[in-house]
């Protein structure tokens, strides 16, 4: 048995783990708390670490590790830019699963969408108040509607096929264009000035940090609605509350957050939020906020820990994996 340590464990992800880890002959140590540079040292006798989306694998913790003696970190996630890769090169090789279930992300970010745009959520809320009234609660077909994808990769081209199912006209931007699928692949500023939906699904790099700033929203239709089921820093939140509050956006779905990583995950119910921002868009009635769910699926799951594990099984038994992320990541642009 290799032993690996698992950080920021929860009991969704313990369930999984347990079920599989025995045929791939993996030993799992789980901890609760995230890993940083002060709990790195946990995964001491332990060939691999295992982190997750906010556990930040920066330098400090990257050189933790190795005095540790791990050689490994497996990302049980698609995205990787909480990982320092080039303080990582040469020392610590780092995994990630590429896809677990496309159709569970995408057909999240069409729940947000349907929400706010038939106002369920309020809904819901009246008439558990048993208030039947219908006043403020009109909303808009999406039947006929444009909707615009930055990025169509297997989550992307999921929530295309929604929206076409919806009757929706989808356009899309991406250096990668799938053709034949419904799609109509047009440069960011005519998605923007043309999508009366705009749904976010590539990765977060140096090129799409802030993508959504307060040039591109003044630079979208009045009404637009936003949903963002990818990383949280592709929106600039201060610019985003903004543009919520003067009536620029019909409304917005977001499933992350660009400072998620303190709030995110955790039971903070009985705190004070010291972050304003996120505090003022949970506030108002055309914002619904998720905490990260969109992956969170029993497939999604299963298929997160087969992969996982699958990637340190080939790793302890070849020292190589074919989803190993390189020193220079993917270089994205949008």
């Amino acid at each position: 048995m290799e032993n690996v340590a698992f950080f920021d464990t929860k009991p969704y992800d313990r369930e999984h783990f347990d079920r599989l880890k025995d045929r791939y002959g993996i030993s799992v140590r789980y901890y609760y708390d995230r890993l940083t540079p002060d709990t790195a040292a946990l995964a001491s006798g332990c060939r691999a670490a295992v982190a997750f989306v906010n556990d930040n694998i920066d330098r400090e913790v990257i050189a933790s590790l190795c005095e540790n003696g791990v050689e490994a970190v497996a990302l049980r996630c698609a995205g990787f830019n909480n990982v320092d890769l080039d303080a990582a090169a040469e020392r610590l090789r780092v995994f990630r699963v590429p896809a677990y279930s496309p159709s569970s992300v995408a057909e999240h970010a069409a729940a947000l969408l349907l929400t706010l745009v038939r106002k369920t959520h309020r809904a819901y809320n009246r008439t558990r108040d048993h208030n039947f009234s219908l006043k403020g609660l009109t909303g808009i077909d999406l039947y006929g509607k444009t909707v615009g994808l930055i990025g169509t990769g297997r989550v992307g081209l999921s929530f295309a096929a929604i929206c076409n199912g919806l009757g929706m006209d989808v356009i899309a931007s991406d250096p990668v264009q799938s053709w034949g699928r419904g799609i109509e692949y047009v440069d960011l500023s005519e998605l923007f000035r043309r999508a009366d939906v705009i749904s976010l699904h590539c990765p977060l790099t140096q090129s799409t940090f802030h993508l959504i700033d307060r040039p591109a929203l003044r630079a979208m239709k009045d009404g637009v609605y936003i949903i963002n089921t990818s990383r949280g820093a592709l929106i600039d939140s201060e610019a985003l509350l903004e543009a919520i509050k003067n009536g620029k956006l019909g409304g917005a779905g977001l499933d992350v957050y660009e400072e998620e990583s303190d709030v995110f995950f955790e039971d903070i119910s009985g705190s004070v939020i010291r972050d304003d921002v996120l505090d003022m868009l949970l506030c108002q009635p055309n914002v619904l906020i998720t905490s990260h769910q969109a992956f969170l699926t029993n497939e999604a799951l299963e298929a997160i820990a087969k992969t996982t594990l699958q990637n340190l099984r080939e790793y302890f038994d070849t020292g190589e994996c074919a989803n190993e992320i390189g020193a220079q990541g993917m270089k994205i642009t949008i």
